[in-house]
């Protein structure tokens, strides 16, 4: 659910998790950073299905414009998956979607995002608890 644009917050769970030793910090960051990556999904979904339904003309956007869009976050915007970890910019996964990004592209930015933010945690957690 974390993932999606749902709210919820998966770092408590993990914190609580850790700090109880219910299971290894490496297993509790495989285990958060897949599911949060596989939750992605669903967003990714919505925006491939919003632009299939052509979302961008209800919201009055010419062809041309959508399409200079397109080529904007095919060179630059990415990126901004890198990020997608930051609660706010998960939406990104849902312009992803829209911009039909490459899966494989997209899977491994946010893989990296997820992951990255589950390392820190652990981290973060083992130093103010450990």
């Amino acid at each position: 659910m974390a993932a999606t644009v749902l709210p919820f917050q998966s770092e408590l769970i993990f914190a609580g998790l850790q700090v109880a030793g219910m299971a290894p910090a490496w297993l509790l960051v495989v285990v958060a950073s897949l599911g949060n990556t596989l939750g992605t999904f669903v967003n990714y979904w919505l925006g491939l299905r919003l632009e299939t339904a052509g979302a961008h003309r209800w919201l009055k956007v010419p062809d041309a414009q959508f399409a200079k869009a397109q080529r904007w976050w095919d060179r630059w915007g990415i990126w901004t998956l890198l990020l997608s970890w930051l609660p706010v910019l998960d939406l990104t996964t849902v312009m992803a979607g829209a911009m039909r990004t490459p899966l494989w592209q997209f899977t491994l930015l946010v893989a990296i995002a997820k992951t990255g933010r589950y390392i820190a945690l652990a981290l973060i957690t083992a130093g103010l608890f450990g």
